[in-house]
């Protein structure tokens, strides 16, 4: 099958706000090798043979006030990926405010090719259970979108350091009325609640079968001190990098360190290669 990486950051980072743009670091890092694949998707797929990855994930959202992005985000994911669609997977993103969030999330779908959706709360400034009592009916409708297209929705939970970024709405425990109330919807758990809530990440794992465990931004290396119990949800996680998110470096090297872990042949393939493969899927 290959591996995949379920969490790249290759974006539109000529929409970021300057102060957003500073967080990914030095400009002679990874965040400038990424801005050079932004224009160049051939050479980011010979970084991912390089790598040894065989399909990347590409992570794109709408969160203008506190990163930049707008729906231009989807165009642009959307228009990159058709370089190799096998080896590409485009999410894309719609905020509960448009004006038919419903019907924009089944036209990215179905005209644009997006295979996921991303609601990033901490940078969204809302919390993904916040259609509850009609506060938010559009963050229902996207829901509700996504499960009748079988689409996952991938929910950033963990902390951010972006300026603006509201924490409190990034605790995983707050998808659980999401788990409940849309249970033929799958939901990845974005970055497995890292650092401040991974046993919740963890309980909506094990407690809910449309619930996945995503392992980006997590130093490999420290996986298993986070996630004791990793081998027991081996069918429901994902790997993901997070690249070139800070402290990321290397794709290739966190997939060194990841295949460095003492966990069983049968885990590492359903992690790298099998679960992915599940979650997004080709669209008929």
């Amino acid at each position: 099958m290959g591996v995949t990486d379920c969490h790249v950051h290759i974006n539109p980072v000529w929409e970021m706000r300057p102060e957003a743009r500073a967080i990914l670091g030095r400009r002679d890092g990874p965040a400038q090798e990424a801005e050079a694949f932004d224009r160049a998707p051939t050479r980011f797929l010979d970084y991912l043979d390089h790598c040894g990855v065989e399909r990347a994930v590409l992570i794109n959202y709408v969160a203008p006030e506190v990163v930049g992005y707008t729906e231009a985000a989807n165009d642009f994911v959307a228009d990159y990926v058709r370089a190799d669609p096998d080896r590409l997977v485009a999410v894309g993103g719609v905020l509960p405010s448009h004006r038919d969030p419903g019907a924009e999330v089944e036209r990215l779908v179905t005209q644009l090719g997006i295979r996921g959706i991303k609601l990033h709360p901490p940078h969204q400034g809302f919390a993904p259970n916040a259609y509850e009592g009609g506060r938010l009916p559009g963050l229902r409708a996207i829901y509700e979108t996504c499960q009748r297209l079988r689409v996952p929705v991938v929910v950033h939970t963990g902390t951010s350091v972006f300026p603006g970024a509201r924490n409190r709405l990034a605790q995983p425990l707050l998808v659980e009325d999401v788990a409940i109330d849309f249970p033929d919807l799958t939901l990845v758990l974005a970055h497995g609640g890292r650092p401040l809530w991974m046993d919740e990440a963890m309980f909506l794992v094990r407690r809910f079968p449309n619930v996945y465990l995503e392992l980006s931004s997590i130093p490999p290396t420290k996986l298993l001190e986070y996630f004791p119990d990793l081998e027991r949800v081996r069918d429901r996680s994902l790997f993901g990098s997070d690249w070139p998110g800070p402290g990321v470096r290397d794709i290739g090297e966190n997939l060194a360190a990841f295949r460095a872990l003492p966990i069983s042949s049968d885990a590492q393939h359903a992690i790298l290669e099998e679960n992915p493969r599940r979650v997004f899927r080709p669209r008929a």
